[in-house]
């Protein structure tokens, strides 16, 4: 079933985290303190939602590059949802081209101080770690027929690097709810 993300309050600072990489090491929010825009996106391997824009997401990074802090963070439930366990992860971000960072949030805190609530979940901060955008990639989903092309997250990201405010009406990422592990949901 399809879930949109949560409209968390623009301004809103970004949560504190300190997480496993999928490829070694460990990464927080403070070393990505001194960029002039952040990207903290929760993604999962499994869902169609995600594998729809991956490779868009890869490319996206890479056309940013160092202008843009970008993490990945998976939160589900990986004995439940094996897809998504840190061998899975790892070949996803090959697959897709992923030259930043994806982060393991086992105990799902960090999912929670978020408000994340799909993957995917863009959650865009200005150069103070303030929410300036959370909402959707782009219009395309599965089976719509919309080209990929992450035009709303682009508009975006190109507002915050000129430290504009991000223009027009910001509308939900959609994709396939967080897999929760039992008993550990958001209340």
């Amino acid at each position: 079933m399809a879930v949109n993300s949560h409209m968390v309050p623009l301004g809103t600072p970004a949560p504190a985290f300190d997480l496993t990489a999928v490829s070694g090491g460990s990464v927080s929010l403070g070393d990505l303190k001194d960029s002039p825009a952040t990207l903290v996106v929760f993604l999962s391997n499994h869902c169609p939602y995600v594998r729809h824009i991956e490779k868009a997401l890869g490319a996206l990074a890479a056309e940013y590059g160092a202008r843009l802090s970008i993490v990945a963070i998976c939160s589900n439930d990986a004995v439940n949802y094996p897809d998504d366990d840190p061998t899975h992860l790892a070949e996803q971000a090959a697959r897709a081209g992923f030259g930043f960072p994806y982060l393991l949030d086992d105990t799902q805190e960090v999912a929670k101080a978020y408000r994340a609530a799909c993957t995917p979940d863009f959650f865009l901060y200005d150069s103070g770690l303030r929410l300036a955008y959370r909402g959707e990639f782009d219009g395309s989903r599965p089976g719509n027929s919309v080209p990929v092309t992450g035009a709303s997250l682009r508009a975006a990201i190109d507002a915050v690097l000129e430290g504009e405010p991000v223009p027009g009406e910001q509308r939900a990422s959609l994709g396939c709810g967080i897999k929760w592990r039992p008993g550990n949901e958001p209340a």
